[in-house]
């Protein structure tokens, strides 16, 4: 059975920094790409990250580039994503998805889902 199950989230003020973790089980975690999505409150969810199954290549959505930093460890089966400088508006539900090899920025395309890790960006 896969699992993934995201951590790392909480309470930062603005401008703080927090890093989330992905840890897979239940899957060759080495042959996968990992993406991470959003959502905040009353929105749609939105892609924030990704990165394919070597680590690689990654893509980034706009609104997070320079600030945030994907990455992953293939011995500890986990992916991470540093976020740095961060907003209000951030302010959401942060969920990894799991998808064969190659990095993608559509949920359609990602096969396996984590239940979210909250994160709550206090003004």
């Amino acid at each position: 059975q896969v699992q993934l199950v995201e951590s790392g989230g909480g309470l930062v003020q603005a401008g703080g920094s927090l890093r989330l973790s992905c840890s897979a089980s239940g899957l060759t975690f080495s042959r996968y790409a990992v993406g991470w999505f959003r959502q905040a409150p009353g929105k749609e969810r939105e892609f924030v990250a990704t990165i394919n199954y070597s680590g690689y290549d990654t893509y980034y959505a706009d609104s997070v580039k320079g600030r945030f930093t994907i990455s992953r460890d293939n011995v500890q089966n986990t992916v991470y994503v540093q976020m740095n400088s961060l907003k209000p508006e951030e302010t959401a539900l942060y969920y990894c998805a799991a998808r064969p090899r190659v990095a993608a920025t559509l949920q359609r395309q990602y096969t396996y889902w984590g239940q979210g890790t909250l994160v709550n960006v206090s003004s």
